[in-house]
C-alpha cells in the first residue's frame, strides 16, 4: 500500500510538466539499412514485460482523468526518455492536456407556449451548453436539416439566433434513389452516426441558436446514454456552439403536427423558453506524444496511434485493459524503441514517425479527436496515414477458420488504394501474418471502423490501417489480464505495424489519397 501510494503520488505530481530529451545520437559506424535488423529488436519477452507493468493492478485501470491514468502517461514518458525518443511538441512537453468535462443530467426546462415538457420525458441534451435562460418568439422548421449543393431545406430561411427543429432521414426521389446521392445509397445526412455531426454543423453554421433534433428510433436508447448521472465525459465545449437538444414526438408534434411526412422548411410563431443550468465537472487528461524526425523529409509525419486508457475500477475490481489497449500501447514502445535504434546506426526514416498514446478513447475517442479537431501538434495536411493499433494480443473465438497467426485488418482500403497495396506486399515480403478483412466491409453491423482512434483521422481524409484481433470474452471485463496475452502473436503483429511504418516513412512518394471523402466532424 506504502508503494503504491508513494508511486501514485509521484506521477500526480509530475504530470503536469513533460521532460525535454535531445533527439537520438548517431553512431559513426554505419549499418546496413535493412529494417529487419531493427524489427528483431521487437521481441515477445520485451513486449511482456511492459505490458505486466502497464496493465498491473498498480495502474488502477488507466481511466482517464483517474491517478492510474496519471501514473500510466508518466510511464510512456519515461519509456520515451529511455530509448531516446524526444517529445513532439516543441517546448519538450511529451503531454498534450486534454480539457474535458464531466457532466452530470443538466437541469433544463424547456416551455412551449406555456406548456412545459420535461427532461427524459420529452427531451434529453446531447451537448454540454452554458447555464442560461432564453425565451424566442419564433422558430424555424427545416425539415430533414440538410444544406447539401444537390438539396438544401435552408433555402430562403434565416435561422440566425432562432430555434431550428430538424428531423432524421434524407429525401428520396419517386425511383426510391436518395435525391443527394442519386442511387440506392443514402449519404452521411441518414447515416446513424454521421447526421448528428452533420446536421447540427449545418445549423450552426447558420447561426442557429438551438436545435432540436426529432429522431424517434433512437430517442429511448439515447434516453438510456445520455440522461443518467453516470459522469458521462467529453471535450470542453466551445461556449459559442448551439444547444442541441433530441426530442420525443410529443415535444416535435407541439410544433408540427404532421412532422413524419412534412419536409418543407417554414418559420413558426410560436413561444419557447429554454432555461438551462449545466453541471459538469471539469477536469484535464493528458495525450503523450513523441517523434522522430525524418531526415529527408521532416515536414511529413506517419501517425502511430494506440490509446492509453481503459476502464479503471468498478465495483472494487481493476479492469486492467491488457489486451485493451495494453498491447496496443506496449507495441508502439517498442516500434519507438527499433526506429530509434535504426536512427543511432545513421537509418533514422526520411518522414518523420509520430508516437501518439491517446486518452480518453473509451469515453469516446476523446483523445484522438482533441488532436485532430482541435489542437494537432502537426499540420493534418502534412500527415501521410495513421497506423492505429487496438488490441493486438489475443485471438478471437469467432474466427473459426484461418491461421492463428492473422490479424484484422480495417480501413486500408477506404481512403488510398495505394496503402493498402503497400500493406499486403510488406506483409509478403517480412511477416506473413494472415490478414483478415471481415470487419472491414461496409455493411458489418459492429462498425468498428467508427469505433477506435484512427477513425478522426481518416475522417480528415488521412488514410488509415485499425490493427485489431477481433473481441473475446474478457473484452472491457476485469479478466482482461495480461497472462492471457498470446505474446508470439503480438510480437508479429507488432513487427507488422513496424514494417508498414518503415515502408511509408522510406518510400520516395507519399501515398495518394484517390479516395477522399466529404470532410465530417
Amino acid at each position: 500500500m506504502k508503494k503504491l501510494f508513494s508511486v501514485l503520488a509521484i506521477a500526480l505530481f509530475v504530470v503536469a510538466c513533460g521532460t525535454k530529451k535531445t533527439a537520438t545520437t548517431k553512431s559513426t559506424t554505419k549499418v546496413a539499412n535493412d529494417p529487419s535488423i531493427y524489427a528483431k529488436t521487437i521481441t515477445s519477452e520485451d513486449l511482456k514485460t511492459a505490458l505486466y507493468t502497464y496493465a498491473s493492478d498498480e495502474f488502477q485501470g488507466r481511466e482517464t482523468g483517474e491517478p492510474g491514468q496519471k501514473l500510466a502517461v508518466n510511464y510512456l514518458k519515461d519509456q520515451y526518455i529511455k530509448h531516446g525518443v524526444q517529445a513532439a511538441k516543441s517546448d519538450g512537453n511529451y503531454f498534450q492536456e486534454v480539457p474535458l468535462e464531466v457532466s452530470s443530467t443538466p437541469e433544463v426546462t424547456i416551455t412551449v407556449n406555456e406548456k412545459p415538457f420535461s427532461y427524459k420525458d420529452d427531451f434529453i441534451s446531447l451537448t454540454s451548453g452554458k447555464t442560461d435562460k432564453f425565451s424566442l418568439d419564433q422558430m424555424v422548421y427545416a425539415g430533414y436539416g440538410i444544406d447539401d449543393e444537390k438539396y438544401s431545406n435552408y433555402k430562403d430561411i434565416d435561422v440566425k439566433d432562432k430555434f431550428v427543429l430538424i428531423k432524421s432521414g434524407e429525401p428520396k426521389n419517386t425511383d426510391g434513389t436518395f435525391i443527394v446521392t442519386g442511387t440506392s445509397e443514402g449519404s452521411k445526412w441518414s447515416n446513424m452516426r454521421q447526421q448528428f455531426a452533420a446536421k447540427s454543423a449545418a445549423a450552426q453554421e447558420k447561426g442557429a441558436k438551438a436545435i432540436l433534433f426529432y429522431f424517434p428510433e433512437v430517442y429511448q436508447m439515447a434516453v438510456a446514454q445520455f440522461s443518467g448521472s453516470s459522469g458521462r465525459m467529453s471535450l470542453v465545449g466551445n461556449e459559442e456552439e448551439p444547444y442541441f437538444f433530441l426530442i420525443n414526438t410529443d415535444l416535435a408534434k407541439a410544433f408540427v403536427g404532421d412532422i413524419e411526412s412534412n419536409e418543407k422548411s417554414t418559420t413558426l410563431k410560436t413561444n419557447i423558453t429554454v432555461d438551462y443550468k449545466n453541471v459538469s465537472e471539469k477536469i484535464t487528461s493528458e495525450n503523450v506524444a513523441a517523434y522522430i524526425k525524418g531526415s529527408e523529409k521532416p515536414d511529413e509525419f506517419i501517425v502511430i496511434s494506440a490509446h492509453l486508457d481503459h476502464e479503471g475500477v468498478k465495483d472494487g475490481k481493476v479492469y486492467n485493459g491488457a489486451d485493451d489497449d495494453g498491447s496496443g500501447t506496449v507495441a508502439i514502445v517498442e516500434i519507438a524503441e527499433a526506429f530509434s535504434k535504426a536512427v543511432k546506426d545513421g537509418n533514422g526514416p526520411k518522414r518523420s514517425i509520430v508516437f501518439l498514446n491517446v486518452t480518453g478513447e473509451e469515453k469516446g475517442l476523446l483523445g484522438s479527436r482533441y488532436y485532430t479537431d482541435i489542437d494537432p501538434i502537426f499540420p493534418l495536411e502534412n500527415t501521410v496515414a495513421d497506423l492505429n493499433i487496438d488490441m493486438i494480443g489475443r485471438t478471437d473465438p469467432k474466427r473459426k477458420e484461418g491461421k492463428r497467426n492473422y490479424i484484422y485488418l480495417i480501413g486500408s482500403d477506404k481512403l488510398s488504394t495505394e496503402l493498402h497495396t503497400i500493406s499486403e506486399e510488406v506483409n509478403q515480403k517480412y511477416t506473413n501474418v494472415e490478414l483478415d478483412y471481415t470487419y472491414n466491409d461496409e455493411n458489418d453491423p459492429n462498425r468498428f471502423y467508427y469505433r477506435s482512434d484512427h477513425y478522426n483521422f481518416a475522417k480528415n481524409n488521412i488514410p488509415v490501417i485499425f490493427y485489431f484481433n477481433g473481441t473475446h470474452d474478457d473484452y472491457h471485463q476485469p479478466s482482461d489480464t495480461p497472462d492471457k496475452i498470446e505474446y508470439d502473436l503480438l510480437e508479429n503483429r507488432t513487427r507488422l505495424i513496424f514494417y508498414t511504418a518503415w515502408e511509408l516513412a522510406n518510400r520516395e512518394n507519399r501515398i495518394i489519397v484517390d479516395k477522399a471523402v466529404e470532410k465530417t466532424n
